[in-house]
Formats: C-alpha cells, structure tokens, sequence
C-alpha cells in the first residue's frame, strides 16, 4: 500500500483529489491538509510514530509554505517521502525550480485522473514522472534570478516598500534597491511592476 499525504489549499479540489485517488486499491490517503505548513506538522508528527507518508502530493502556491518550499524542507532534512506536484501552473521556470527542489513528479490539474494514479506508482518504485511537454520546455530559458533577488522581487511585486522589505529580509534598504535594479536588468523590462509581472509569467517566482 502506498501512504499519500495530500496537500492542497482549496477545499473543492482537496477533496476531489482524495476521492479520486481512494478509489484506486494501493493508494491509502493518510491525511489531507489546506498547505504546506500543515503538511510538514503532519510529517514530523508522524515521523517517531508510524512514519513519514511515501508520496506527498502538494499545489505549489499555498499559504505560510508553498509547495516548492515543502518538498525543499523534506529533502534538507533527509526525509525518505517522494514529493509530486499537482498544479495548475503549466510553466517551465516553476518545473526547473520543482526539480532544484528534490521534486519526484510534476502533473497538471487537468491530467487524466489515472494518469495521476500510475503516477504516484512510478514515483514510489523510485522514478520520475513529469508532464512531457513541460519538460521539453523547462530548458528552453534558463531563469536568471538567484534567490535573493527573487525574494525582493516577489515582495517588491505584491507591494511592499523598500522600507519594508529591509525589514523583513533583514537588509539595508540601499541592499535591496540594488537586488531590485539587478533583478530588473536581467529580465531586460523598465521598472519593478513589470519585472514582477515577467518573472511571475514565466514561473520564476
């Protein structure tokens, strides 16, 4: 039996995920749960007791820890659960930064639902499963920014000040104004709302 942890911050489509994948004989969900801050307390509470799940299926974007973020957590910390990502942000640069992130599988929303199950199968005998589109263009364009400047910039973007970012990414504000302009140079745009804008597009962020 393959134990799933489900992450997924919208209840409809949490739901419908448990539902589809219960139905298949050798997937157990052991717990489903609204983000990935949730998810990580669920592992670590299980951890000592009966173990960590073998798969965790998670969204990228959720509240207090994204998807990318968890799947980084598990594999820092050497945890031995596969992550797959069921999404419905078919761009290659969230792909690329999935896979930097230990990622095992990365699915769309609108796949077939037994795709998703044999899926899950694959990534538990130790392979990948990655939708074949988006891995032919994942490496079409490299993304330019490294993390800090995508950090400021994600900030930046939903607005928040210089001011306001220093504090919070512990900076000096003329720190932060030069991750911004290096940022905004490398994506080739005029300012930091349409940095912001290019860079969520292409899944950089």
């Amino acid at each position: 039996m393959i134990r799933i942890l489900l992450a997924e911050d919208q209840a409809m489509v949490r739901g419908a995920l448990s539902a589809l994948l219960r139905l298949e004989s050798d997937l157990d969900v052991i717990g489903s749960v609204a983000d990935g801050e949730e998810a990580w307390q669920h592992i670590q509470r299980h951890a000592a007791n009966d173990g960590v799940p073998d798969v965790v299926v998670t969204d990228i974007e959720m509240p207090r820890l994204t998807g990318l973020e968890l799947a980084q957590r598990i594999r820092t910390n050497g945890l031995e659960c596969k992550v797959v990502i069921v999404t419905t942000f078919a761009r290659p640069g969230f792909l690329r930064r999935a896979l930097d992130a230990g990622v095992s599988g990365y699915l769309l929303k609108d796949a077939p639902a037994d795709q998703l199950a044999e899926a899950l199968r694959r990534v538990h005998r130790g392979g990948r499963a990655i939708d074949p589109q988006l891995a032919l263009e994942a490496w079409s364009e490299a993304d330019p920014l490294n993390d800090r400047e995508r950090q400021v910039l994600r900030l930046a973007g939903e607005g928040a000040s210089a001011n306001d970012i220093a504090e919070q990414l512990h900076l000096s504000q003329g720190t932060v104004r030069n991750y911004l302009s290096e940022a905004i140079g490398k994506l080739g745009v005029g300012n930091r709302i349409e940095a912001y804008r290019l860079a969520r597009q292409k899944g950089w962020l």
